[in-house]
């Protein structure tokens, strides 16, 4: 759940073929806020940050796989954001 003080939200939801349960380790929670800060630093709006980040965040879990641990998560960036062209 991404939320705004105006009131607008967003679920991001990675179930069924999307999951990544493997995030649920020590630190992921941390990458997901550093994700935010540097989308923030790049002048993106609060919420888009946080929605974009969410994305990938669960991209970078599911290209990486099964193991990761939360220092795997940015080394992925990089071919997540190369499958998108």
């Amino acid at each position: 759940m991404i939320a705004a003080p105006s009131g607008r939200a967003a679920i991001s939801a990675a179930v069924y073929d999307r999951a990544a349960p493997w995030l649920a380790t020590a630190g992921a929670g941390d990458v997901l806020a550093g994700f935010i800060t540097g989308l923030l630093a790049r002048g993106l709006e609060p919420f888009s940050a946080a929605s974009a980040a969410a994305w990938l965040h669960v991209e970078a879990a599911r290209s990486f796989g099964p193991g990761l641990i939360a220092e795997d998560l940015p080394e992925q960036l990089t071919a997540v954001l190369r499958s998108l062209t």
